[in-house]
């Protein structure tokens, strides 16, 4: 009986971590599934402060729905249509001054400035270094197919990513027509006795998602804008294009207008487009502009979305941010409000009554 016990231990053991390694093989394979469902579920709670202000106002949810979604996609196909030709037509006279840049930083007095300013770096002899590998690699048949692999890379990845951004549309319309049969059927598995305890808190947390949501594409388009007329301005390297990238890279919170403000002014360093004095500039002007995101602007329009404590929204940030990207960050400040909310309203008032 000993021997039979241990074997069905053993078996029974075996059989319990297969399973177990089944399901976790199983969530990595449909993670990019996963990925897209809880995008597109952040979404749709961001969306529904305006779909139910739209409803206190008498229309009915699938109609409130379709104003909202006609609006967003209306509000992304302008958006388009007004950047698209513009970087695209400042990436064309981008394409046609690299053969200039190409010979400003080849050309003899460029390097011989660099040499007395860094004599420790043989300059003149990295730079022929460089053009001896180009020309190596641009000569050689196997370089150039290995170059056309990557260019089909690349369009694949282009062809996922609208193929992502059209899941995710889809579902987000789902998730938003059907966001309170979600809540109710989720209501229906809590106990009757903590019932109405459990939707409060779900209706709070859904509603300072929506408004996070909302607060941070706000700030996200404050950027965008002010970056694109200070930099027509200062008569910055494509503007339309950096301020896109500004109004991207804000989306994400705590590092993206940081991250974004440094990248466009390395461009606007880059020979033959700006000058270290425009860099400066905008250097200047980015240093203020967090200012007043830090302490006018994100106060007054995410105060009322999400109390969370500074540092407690720099660990969210980077442990979200490491966990599952840039969808980790986006969604990390809210999931730490959500617990510090129920962490104030469940579990200390129930230490109390100890």
């Amino acid at each position: 009986m000993k021997i039979q016990n241990a074997f069905r231990i053993g078996l029974v053991g075996t059989l319990g971590v297969g399973v177990g390694l089944l399901i976790l093989a199983s969530i990595a394979t449909i993670s990019t599934i996963i990925t897209y469902i809880g995008a597109a579920l952040f979404l749709a709670l961001g969306l529904d402060p305006a779909i139910s202000w739209l409803e206190r106002r008498g229309l009915p949810r699938w109609a409130a729905i379709i104003i909202v979604m006609t609006a967003v996609g209306l509000l992304v196909a302008a958006l388009v249509l007004a950047v698209v030709p513009i970087i695209v037509e400042q990436v064309s006279q981008f394409v046609e001054q690299i053969p200039v840049i190409v010979a400003r930083v080849s050309s003899q007095e460029w390097l011989e400035s660099l040499e007395e300013q860094f004599p420790q770096f043989k300059v003149q002899e990295i730079s022929q270094q460089i053009q001896t590998s180009l020309t190596d690699f641009f000569t050689n048949p196997d370089r150039l197919s290995e170059l056309a692999g990557g260019v089909l890379q690349v369009a694949i990845a282009i062809g996922t990513g609208v193929f992502a951004v059209l899941i995710v549309f889809i579902l987000t319309l789902y998730f938003a027509a059907s966001l309170n049969a979600m809540k109710r059927a989720t209501y229906q598995l809590v106990p009757a006795s903590k019932r109405a305890r459990f939707a409060d808190l779900t209706e709070q947390i859904t509603q300072s998602v929506g408004r996070y949501v909302l607060g941070q594409a706000g700030l996200a388009a404050c950027n965008g804008v002010a970056s694109f007329i200070f930099l027509s301005i200062i008569q910055a390297p494509f503007p339309a294009v950096l301020a896109f990238l500004a109004f991207l890279f804000s989306l994400v919170p705590l590092v993206g207008t940081l991250t974004g403000s440094i990248i466009i002014v390395l461009v606007c360093l880059i020979p033959g487009l700006g000058s270290p004095l425009t860099a400066l500039v905008a250097a200047i002007y980015y240093l203020i502009y967090m200012q007043v995101e830090a302490y006018l602007l994100s106060p007054r329009i995410m105060t009322r979305a999400v109390k969370v404590p500074g540092a407690v929204v720099v660990i969210a940030a980077l442990a979200g941010g490491s966990l599952l990207g840039i969808l980790g960050a986006l969604i990390a400040i809210p999931v730490a409000a959500s617990i510090l909310l129920i962490i104030k309203q469940v579990v200390i008032p129930r230490q109390n009554e100890l």
